[in-house]
């Protein structure tokens, strides 16, 4: 396991602590939480592309579909 050590504003660092304080979570599990969540997003994201890059609309538009389900939009 690795350590990272990322500085940021007093006030930010303070509302982090609050948001995991009320989630019931250590600060760094909030992390661990926030970032697994950034790259979700991120594969998503380079998934739909590299399917929209194939030129099959059908696929992109059933992945858009998925993800409406999921979110509830």
């Amino acid at each position: 396991m690795s350590t990272l050590t990322v500085r940021l504003p007093d006030d930010k660092h303070n509302r982090l602590k609050a948001l995991a304080a009320h989630k019931k979570l250590s600060l760094n599990k909030l992390i661990e939480e926030l970032s697994t969540q950034a790259i979700a997003e991120f594969d998503t994201e380079v998934r739909f592309k590299a399917i929209a890059a194939t030129g099959d609309k059908k696929k992109g538009l059933e992945l858009l579909d998925k993800l409406d389900s999921h979110f509830g939009s």
